[in-house]
């Protein structure tokens, strides 16, 4: 007795329909593929293909000619890499110089090169080239050689440098100078805006190094300590930047997408936990100052005459003791020394008196008198002067003068 398999009819037409897909889906891609490859050329001829097949066959200098004797040109791909970072280098890269800084040594006076920098071509005028840089540059150096953006070395006079800017002007002969930069401002630069340095990073040997960054922050102040004794002597008003700032970029140009110069290098943080902090001075502070050192060999500050200091630099029981301030009274800088004739004698300030305002605004240490006087005055300005003598409020008015006069 056999078994009957009820489906059996069913099973087998199912059967019969796998097999017929299968059949039609593999002839539909011969087909296909059939299609596509007799197609290839005629896409390549009207350039349809999203990218480029070329076909084999012998090549040529117009291009490939096919198996089927169709020529198919080479096609050139032109890719345009300028831009305005380019741009702005090319425009005042050739006027970003080398500056050495070289000193007398030993007994017989040999020289060698102390240091070296970098400077900005600013002018050219009658046969002379004039370049800023940072004082600290050419701090020390008995003669200055400038490194022009093609190598050659020329021999540099110091007009006059300023240690309070950290600013130096030099001259040069002109023949060999072919680019100036062009001065900006540094007035509406904004937190964000991209900038480039310029100069020569780790000596000669990196000359004309570019850097990319931005503005990271304006209006910013380091404290300068020039005597050393841990009492900051002046603010030094410095823009911030992330573009790298190294050893001989000091003096170089932070400059802006237009290729203006709008700050000089100064200095670096340089601490193992401080990374990306550039610092350069900005070019309409500094710009009074190159003018004075290049006229007149010194920067022409309002001067006052008077030795000072800080009241905070002194135990607070002399306050009262010595000074005889009232209690309230806790910031200012009192008068150590009067110089005869100056506008503070003529003005009649004396020792012990403490400065706490100057033209009604408080002044708290030595560094405000300072900023105010430097800054804000002008010689041949007056200044008013609020001051304490033995406990007493009082005011003056003092004539400024420049200071080489004494």
């Amino acid at each position: 007795m056999g078994y009957y398999d009820q489906d059996y009819e069913n099973r087998r037409k199912k059967d019969n329909n796998k097999v017929g897909f299968f059949l039609s889906a593999f002839v539909g891609a011969i087909l296909g593929a059939m299609i596509i490859i007799f197609s290839i050329p005629s896409l390549i001829k009207f350039d349809v293909l999203p990218y480029n097949l070329t076909p084999k066959g012998t090549e040529t200098e117009q291009g490939v000619i096919t198996e089927e004797g169709q020529m198919v040109p080479y096609q050139t791909i032109q890719v345009d890499i300028s831009s305005a970072i380019t741009e702005a280098v090319e425009k005042v890269s050739d006027a970003v110089v080398g500056v050495i800084n070289i000193q007398e040594t030993g007994f017989w006076t040999n020289t060698n090169e102390a240091g070296t920098g970098s400077g900005v071509i600013y002018k050219k005028e009658g046969g002379k080239a004039f370049i800023v840089t940072n004082h600290h540059v050419i701090e020390g150096a008995t003669n200055v050689e400038v490194s022009l953006s093609d190598g050659t070395r020329v021999p540099a006079k110091v007009l006059g440098s300023d240690r309070l800017m950290d600013l130096a002007v030099l001259q040069i002969d002109g023949d060999k100078v072919k680019k100036v930069a062009e001065i900006g401002t540094s007035k509406n630069l904004v937190v964000g805006e991209p900038v480039l340095a310029i100069g020569n990073p780790l000596g000669l040997e990196f000359s004309g190094s570019v850097t990319q960054g931005i503005i990271s922050g304006v209006e910013r102040t380091i404290p300068q300590d020039f005597d050393r004794d841990g009492r900051p002597d002046w603010q030094l008003e410095v823009l911030q930047t992330d573009a790298a700032i190294n050893p001989g970029n000091s003096g170089g140009a932070l400059v802006n997408i237009k290729g203006q110069v709008i700050g000089i290098n100064s200095m670096k943080i340089a601490q193992e936990a401080v990374e990306g902090i550039g610092l350069a001075i900005p070019i309409d502070s500094a710009i009074p100052v190159i003018e004075d050192l290049e006229k007149f060999g010194e920067v022409r500050r309002p001067f006052m005459g008077v030795g000072l200091r800080s009241l905070n630099e002194i135990p607070s029981y002399h306050w009262q003791q010595t000074l005889k301030l009232p209690k309230e009274v806790d910031k200012g800088a009192f008068v150590v020394s009067v110089m005869p004739n100056s506008p503070a004698a003529i003005a009649g300030l004396k020792e012990l008196d403490v400065i706490v305002e100057l033209d009604g605004e408080p002044i708290a240490d030595v560094l405000e008198l300072r900023k105010h006087l430097y800054i804000e005055k002008e010689i041949g300005d007056t200044m008013d002067v609020t001051f304490y003598r033995e406990g007493k409020k009082m005011k003056t008015t003092m004539k400024l003068t420049e200071q080489h006069t004494y």
